[in-house]
């Protein structure tokens, strides 16, 4: 049986850090999170910005999913950088762009600007003034973006969001956490509405009156 991931961030343990460091990576994942807080259930996405699979998702199946689940408050999403640096050069780069675009709190149009474009800036050699170049299309600071992807705190964000991943059992993008229990792999959206359903109707469900 797997963690709940809500009690591993606010225990530290998901993360391996402090109580203080917890608490600001808690509110860090606040902003990259879809939904209600409220919601009766919170998937957590493993996710690589390099990955294809990770794409595919993003773009094909997580755009029914928000109206389907996120936008009526059955669902709250949060996603959480898996980087696979060892086969994904530009991996960490993405997610430090996107990490610094949460804190001006665009995450989510520069998310799906970096699996748009996965494309053009994934054989680069040099990324960062294609990233750079986003701050435009979504409207925020190049040099509060600029000054934030330099800083070592970012990439140490990163970090130990990836080891976390990888200490709660996820090996491969996307990964996804859904109340406890582990599903690997870019699912497609009839797999997903099977999981959601399942388990909304389960946390929903009336108890039957005392006798």
């Amino acid at each position: 049986m797997f963690w709940n991931l809500t009690a591993l961030v606010a225990c530290g343990l998901f993360f391996g850090l402090g109580d203080l460091a917890a608490q600001q990576q808690s509110t860090a994942i606040a902003t990259r999170s879809k939904g209600s807080p409220t919601a009766p259930i919170t998937v957590y996405e493993m996710s690589d910005f390099q990955c294809p699979y990770c794409r595919t998702f993003a773009l094909e199946t997580f755009p029914a999913l928000e109206k389907e689940y996120i936008a009526p408050g059955k669902v709250r999403w949060v996603f959480v950088n898996f980087p696979l640096t060892s086969i994904h050069a530009n991996a960490v780069a993405a997610a430090g762009t996107a990490l610094c675009a949460a804190k001006q709190d665009t995450f989510w149009p520069v998310h799906d600007l970096l699996y748009t474009h996965q494309q053009t800036w994934a054989p680069l050699k040099e990324p960062g003034p294609f990233f750079l170049s986003l701050a435009d299309s979504a409207g925020i600071s190049k040099p509060k973006l600029l000054e934030c992807v330099k800083s070592p705190a970012t990439e140490s964000e990163i970090r130990y969001e990836a080891e976390g991943a990888e200490r709660a059992g996820a090996t491969s993008t996307p990964t996804f956490y859904v109340e406890g229990g582990l599903l690997a792999g870019a699912h497609p959206l009839p797999i997903f509405r099977q999981v959601l359903d399942s388990i909304y109707t389960e946390k929903t469900r009336r108890p039957a009156p005392p006798r």
